[in-house]
């Protein structure tokens, strides 16, 4: 207890919380960074390997197919040992493959680059997410995954910012060994800070009490077949299926249409970018916020949730003619709410394992769930590939975007009507 006092008396008492979710912003960062860098980088290698539209979709199933089948993994990972050294593996794993690119000396060679990536940056979101619900009370943990979305557009804006200046220095290879190299500075920080509530010396009492302010739940370790049988898991899976590829289709294609259409590069790609991206992140938190502000005002979880992400589906509609538009700006702004639509509806949905199950199965449930998203990713992959080898439009490609998020709505809403507790 005098321990506990005394911690109370330090300046982060009571927001050590927001401490660790700053740490998880950043790694998410880090990810996108990562992740995206080889869209940003697609010119330059399909000029000097010869690839066809194809040829570059596959390098997007491939990591794609092991994203999903490690996030699968991932998810009972954390589950079983927490986030600090799971997240903290993950990390690291990434962190290597990021480099290893540089090493490719051909399109086998950089198939297994991003087979390694996607096999260690499957754990970023099963390892938020898990932390998030460690830390964060059910009110917040919409804010919280909003928050951690606005991440991934961070990562999105500082990609076309910073790998065109690296690459003109150094070479795509060079560009590859310093992202890896300067984000693993993180691993060392999250390793010394990261614990579980009452093990961190950092939370005093008050903020204790609030972070386990929601009533006790089931520690009961459930199977994976029990799990896969309820509605709720496939609710959160399905919901991922439809939405997943649209985003990775906007982080691995922009770059492309944005060169196609309106004829720009490696030095003017910026611009355009970091508007789409910067609306994104306002998606990301008011989507967040508006859940929890629902919630505060009374409205129960089911509608506060779903309305939610009724008025993001809705907002994502317009995307279907971002292709038709005569003028780069006005596909900037389409692009960019739609963008912003599925940020707010993703940290909704974000939110729904730990709104329905027991904190014990929350990573297994977003290990699948992710794992079906990724899924849906390579379909995506291979559809635009498809598309633009034999079409040579992005039209199709942005019909499939707009009508995507409400399919996703009814299908959560037919198997969770009322988005209760699941029983098990």
């Amino acid at each position: 207890m005098s321990a506990r006092t005394e911690v109370d008396s330090t300046p982060t008492a009571g927001h050590h919380r927001w401490v660790v979710l700053a740490l998880i912003f950043a790694a998410i960062v880090i990810n996108y960074v990562d992740r995206q860098t080889i869209g940003l980088l697609k010119s330059d290698l399909v000029s000097e390997f010869a690839w066809n539209e194809s040829n570059y979709a596959d390098l997007v199933f491939w990591f794609q197919a092991s994203y999903a089948l490690s996030y699968f993994v991932w998810g009972a990972i954390m589950d079983r040992i927490g986030a600090r050294w799971g997240f903290g593996a993950a990390f690291l794993l990434w962190q290597l493959a990021q480099i290893a690119h540089a090493g490719a000396r051909s399109f086998d060679g950089f198939i297994a680059a991003r087979l390694l990536l996607g096999a260690g940056e499957a754990g970023v979101l099963p390892g938020s997410l898990k932390a998030i619900v460690v830390w964060f009370p059910k009110v917040e943990r919409a804010f919280a995954a909003g928050f951690l979305c606005a991440g991934t557009n961070i990562g999105a804006i500082v990609t076309p910012l910073v790998i065109p200046a690296v690459s003109l220095a150094w070479g795509w290879r060079g560009t590859f060994v310093v992202t890896g190299l300067a984000g693993l500075l993180w691993l060392p920080i999250w390793l010394l800070i990261y614990r579980r509530p009452r093990e961190s010396k950092f939370v005093s009492s008050t903020e204790l009490a609030h972070i386990e302010s929601d009533p006790p739940d089931s520690v009961e370790k459930i199977s994976w077949v029990r799990l896969v049988a309820l509605k709720g898991t496939w609710a959160y899976a399905i919901g991922k299926f439809l939405i997943d590829p649209i985003w990775w289709m906007f982080l691995f294609w922009l770059p492309d249409f944005l060169g196609k259409r309106y004829g720009l590069n490696l030095r003017t790609f910026g611009p355009p970018l970091v508007v789409i991206y910067l609306t994104s992140d306002v998606g990301s938190i008011s989507g967040g916020w508006l859940s929890s502000h629902f919630i505060r005002r009374g409205w129960n979880i089911n509608r506060a949730r779903k309305v939610t992400m009724l008025i993001c589906a809705i907002a994502a509609i317009p995307v279907a003619f971002a292709a038709d538009a005569n003028n780069v700006w006005l596909a900037v702004a389409d692009i960019g709410l739609a963008t912003a639509a599925h940020q707010g509806f993703s940290a909704t949905l974000y939110t729904l394992p730990s709104d329905i199950f027991p904190r014990s199965a929350v990573g297994s449930v977003l290990g699948f769930g992710g794992m079906i998203g990724a899924i849906g990713g390579m379909a995506m992959a291979k559809y635009a590939g498809w598309v633009l080898d034999s079409i040579g439009s992005y039209t199709p490609i942005f019909v499939v975007a707009a009508s995507a998020y409400l399919l996703a709505l009814l299908a959560i809403h037919l198997l969770t009507p009322k988005m209760e507790p699941v029983k098990v």
